[in-house]
């Protein structure tokens, strides 16, 4: 038997896949070098405050989140009560732009019927109960049995009493045809932006990973697609760079009809704006935020939604079909 690998103890030590690099010059040009380079830089730390619980945490906010706040060093985590508490959530800061999506699809107003799909550990759905008015009602859906529980913890920490948690497959969705007003898939990636807190990512990247990611996420996608309710918005994200599971993605929802959503942030926030074949995505990059790797896509299904605050209050009522 051959010897196991000895992996570093700093994940930002490890060799970035010569492949890897070739597709991000590819991909990115002249800015590959600052990339690659930014990925020896020691990740930021940040955390997301909990609207419905007190925490006096004074620090730097995130540029678009609201209650995102970037903290000088780690502090024990595990030790600390307000953590247990639920009093904020230990999150990466680039995913946060999840509420500037919400602000586009207009969900920080309107009651939805909201879908997390593939949402373990819980940091998005915690984020989107943070955002949804009262009338909304979220169904938190992890497929992974042993991930869930770790779901419904940190839903349970949170405090909010407006969604339940599901454990379906996405195929599972064949049998609730334009349900959902919101849903958001943040899908299983290849983990290209978790390279620098990761050594196990950089370690099972290839490009055959890539492409079975890429697979993946077009099963989940159409799904996601006929479960989502004309004029409903479908929010798509993953820990990547790459075009094949990113713009790429979008861009088959535009060829079945969906209608690209421009977020138009700030330029000072340093995101890159991709086009892809008529889809509009968001990328974050570390040399351009103060954030790991994430993309982000916004589109809509044509047509007029029914009265949302009525269907949620049928899925309380118990007719919500997935196990």
């Amino acid at each position: 038997m051959a010897p196991s690998k000895k992996r570093p103890a700093n994940p930002r030590s490890a060799e970035l896949p010569a492949g890897f690099r070739e597709r991000m010059a590819q991909r990115f040009g002249a800015e590959t070098s600052d990339l690659l380079e930014s990925l020896r830089a020691e990740a930021p730390i940040s955390i997301r405050l909990n609207p419905l619980k007190s925490a006096a945490i004074n620090a730097e906010h995130v540029p678009w989140c609201a209650q995102g706040r970037y903290l000088e060093q780690r502090p024990a985590f595990t030790l600390d009560p307000l953590l247990h508490a639920g009093a904020y959530y230990v999150q990466e800061a680039s995913s946060m732009l999840l509420e500037q999506a919400l602000k586009a699809c207009g969900a920080l107003t309107t009651d939805v019927l909201a879908l997390d799909l593939c949402a373990a550990p819980g940091g998005k759905s915690t984020h989107l109960l943070s955002l949804l008015t009262e009338g909304s009602l979220l169904v938190a859906n992890e497929p992974v049995a042993a991930r869930r529980a770790v779901l419904a913890e940190n839903l349970w920490k949170h405090g909010a009493t407006k969604a339940i948690v599901t454990g379906s497959d996405p195929s599972d969705l064949s049998s609730m045809p334009e349900t959902f007003d919101l849903i958001l898939v943040d899908a299983p990636c290849s983990g290209e932006g978790l390279f620098r807190r990761d050594a196990f990512a950089r370690e099972q990247w290839s490009p055959r990973l890539v492409q079975q990611c890429a697979t993946l996420q077009s099963r989940i996608l159409d799904h996601a697609w006929n479960a989502l309710a004309p004029g409903g918005y479908l929010i798509y994200s993953t820990c990547t760079w790459e075009l094949e599971e990113d713009e790429a993605q979008a861009a088959r929802l535009i060829a079945m009809g969906a209608e690209a959503i421009d977020l138009d942030p700030p330029p000072d926030w340093g995101l890159l704006r991709v086009e892809h074949a008529g889809a509009i995505g968001y990328l974050c990059l570390p040399h351009r935020v103060r954030g790991e790797g994430f993309f982000m896509s916004v589109v809509r299904k044509p047509g007029e939604t029914l009265a949302r605050a009525s269907k949620a209050h049928r899925c309380l009522g118990g007719t919500l079909a997935m196990d």
